[in-house]
């Protein structure tokens, strides 16, 4: 029974979602700091806060979205639309969450305390107010994911290039508007408020849009940027090797990566229409999956190996 009652906790804290708060680790990733101890787990620490307060905002968004989400073909299975998770102990859970966040927040510094402190409260307007209305409601998801990245640089004291924040603000709103065309598509108007104001021409315009700015983002990043310099035996031998090897601007071999996994995203959004759970195409599609690793392995060996 206790285990039973566990996994429908789970289920409502959405932990499946806090994949979104690795947005924390793109200061030290970077940077060329992924393996510094201290640096790490400060960040690490930062990364459950912010997966604290992902399932407070969650659980606010969920008691708010109560009389919506039973009328929704899948929604209406979530704890609280269903009724396994009464919306007294729902409120309460997420409150206990948003101040037990807050006040770890404290012992990280003013200014994590602050960015925390915003996020909470930009989730909580969007919960009662910008989610009704169209545009507006993607560009707050968006925002969120900018705070994370902000917060990963407040915590460790690295930079993150201005490049990559816009990569990181117009991939979200891009995934934000592949999000609200599968919602429109599978579920009607009827699915959220600002449905209402939104058609599918106008999703796909917002969708290429910003598909094309994370693209051009992202290039201007690995054109613009220089990775750090981390010396290692490999690296040593390169620069020894190749006439100035470190000064060119290799990661530019990953925009085919990225513009592959752009593609691939959307087209199991009008293949498929799975845009609506995100997560679920990034855990699951094996193309996508395999694509995000070659990225990963490709930077990750950039900065620390090459």
């Amino acid at each position: 029974m206790i285990k039973k009652r566990l996994i429908i906790y789970f289920y409502a804290l959405r932990a499946n979602q806090w994949i979104k708060n690795l947005a924390v680790f793109t200061a030290i990733i970077f940077s060329g700091k992924l393996f510094n101890r201290l640096v790490f787990i400060n960040t690490l620490n930062a990364f459950f806060v912010f997966c604290l307060l992902s399932s407070a905002s969650y659980l606010l968004n969920d008691i708010i979205d109560y009389p919506y989400d039973k009328k929704h073909p899948i929604k209406k299975n979530r704890p609280i639309a269903s009724g396994k998770i009464s919306l007294a102990e729902a409120s309460f859970m997420a409150f206990i969450l948003i101040i037990i966040s807050l006040v770890i927040s404290l012992f990280f510094s003013t200014n994590f305390f602050l960015l925390s402190l915003v996020f909470i409260l930009l989730h909580f307007f969007y919960s009662f107010y910008f989610k009704k209305y169209p545009v507006i409601d993607i560009f707050t998801i968006s925002f969120s994911f900018m705070i994370r990245a902000l917060a990963g640089e407040v915590v460790s004291g690295y930079h993150i290039p201005i490049w990559l924040i816009l990569t990181i603000f117009f991939g979200s709103l891009f995934m934000a508007s592949v999000k609200r065309h599968a919602e429109l598509v599978s579920s009607g108007k009827e699915a959220r408020l600002s449905l209402y104001r939104y058609n599918e021409h106008f999703l796909d315009f917002l969708t290429y849009t910003f598909a094309t700015m994370t693209i051009i983002a992202y290039s201007f990043y690995t054109y613009f940027e220089k990775p750090p310099l981390i010396e290692t035996w490999l690296s040593q031998y390169f620069s020894h090797s190749f006439s100035g090897f470190e000064g060119r601007k290799w990661l530019m071999m990953t925009i085919p990566l990225v513009v592959y996994g752009i593609s691939r995203y959307a087209q199991l959004l009008y293949e498929k229409y799975e845009g609506e759970i995100p997560e679920k195409i990034v855990t699951t599609d094996k193309p996508l999956i395999i694509t995000v690793f070659l990225w990963g392995a490709i930077v990750i060996g950039l900065i620390y190996v090459f």
